[in-house]
């Protein structure tokens, strides 16, 4: 299959995916709705809500147009090479948090050997099927492991902090990407507007704060109102109804009291002053400054524990969960790691 062949198939999958998600008659809505609904049996975190967005991002994503952009960069793509075998390792912490590495591998001419994660089971298989009802060759390309991954010649997994010691020592022979925990940070100057403002909430609650898109701490200028902030956010008070947020909010908020630190409760996300990037399920942090050019320091000092950054200077409010083909995760160009490495001669 050459490189116009994949294109063409997963604008085809983006297609239907589209048309499904709009309730449009394809061969697939009737079991992407069944999906949809039924993740959050089996990870509660997987709300209805939260999977067709997730899905819906990756959808948007995948047209005729973006995917000629995207690989459009890498002119070797065209070039024909003997097929490597990718370890893709997937998290869970997001629906199909492990697709544009998926997706790279596969555009990239190369097979994808994935580890799915057992918190996010079943929406792979599903883009899959999509992927070889539109290709027959992706049949060949595609391995989906139960348990023990078979023979790679390379690797690309994420995972916490914790789990990235063990990506290591396990993976660490062989030629890699293993990335860590980041989180997402917001800059407020104090000019946005309403509308900006409430996009930010997307940015914040999308997901329940676990993506590392998601952003858990904002800069805010040194005499900010945070009432009009929480103003801004009230559509997302029902946040706090999900069980799994509500134990978190619960907790975090005794944790708080217990040690006696300041913080704000507004309900249904707890605000505190913190110079820390991450921050608990339903906690947000943040911080003051008087400085423009604070924040601004601060993130480029930080720029390896930071995924991305939204505000006026940087990406649009509201924006930072719909990441583009060519948005790597961690700064990382998936592509240029797989290209480079066959054109070494090292895969």
């Amino acid at each position: 299959m050459d490189l116009a062949g994949r294109i063409s198939a997963f604008a085809l999958t983006g297609e239907i995916l589209r048309k499904s998600l709009n309730g449009e008659s394809t061969p697939y809505t009737d079991r992407l709705v069944q999906l949809v609904n039924s993740q959050q049996y089996k990870n509660p975190w997987f709300t209805p809500g939260n999977v067709r967005m997730a899905i819906a991002a990756i959808a948007g994503e995948l047209t005729l147009e973006n995917l000629k952009k995207w690989t459009g960069q890498y002119p070797e793509l065209r070039e024909t090479h003997r097929p490597v075998r990718v370890a893709v390792i997937m998290a869970g912490n997001i629906p199909l948090v492990g697709f544009h590495d998926f997706l790279s591998v596969l555009i990239s001419g190369n097979i994808a050997l994935v580890k799915k994660s057992s918190k996010d089971p079943d929406l792979i298989l599903f883009i899959r099927d999509l992927l070889i009802e539109a290709d027959s060759e992706f049949s060949g390309l595609i391995n989906i492991a139960e348990s023990v991954i078979p023979e790679f010649d390379a690797v690309i997994a994420t995972g916490s902090d914790n789990t990235s010691r063990y990506f290591e020592q396990y993976f660490g022979k062989y030629p890699h990407i293993i990335r860590k925990n980041r989180n997402s940070v917001a800059i407020i100057d104090g000019t946005e507007t309403r509308q900006e403002l409430e996009a930010l909430g997307a940015d914040v609650f999308s997901y329940f704060g676990l993506g590392c898109r998601s952003v858990s701490k904002i800069y805010l200028p040194d005499n900010y109102d945070l009432n009009y902030l929480v103003e801004c956010w009230g559509k997302y008070a029902d946040i706090v109804n999900h069980s799994k947020y509500a134990n978190n909010y619960d907790y975090n908020k005794a944790v708080l009291m217990i040690n006696r630190e300041r913080f704000t409760d507004t309900g249904f996300v707890l605000l505190k002053e913190d110079r820390i990037l991450a921050s608990p399920v339903a906690v947000l942090h943040y911080e003051k400054y008087r400085s423009q050019k604070m924040p601004e320091n601060e993130i480029q000092m930080l720029r390896d524990k930071i995924q991305c950054t939204v505000g006026r200077a940087h990406l649009p409010f509201g924006t930072s969960q719909s990441p583009a083909l060519w948005d790597y995760a961690d700064g990382i160009d998936t592509l240029d790691f797989l290209l480079k490495k066959i054109s070494a001669g090292i895969l």
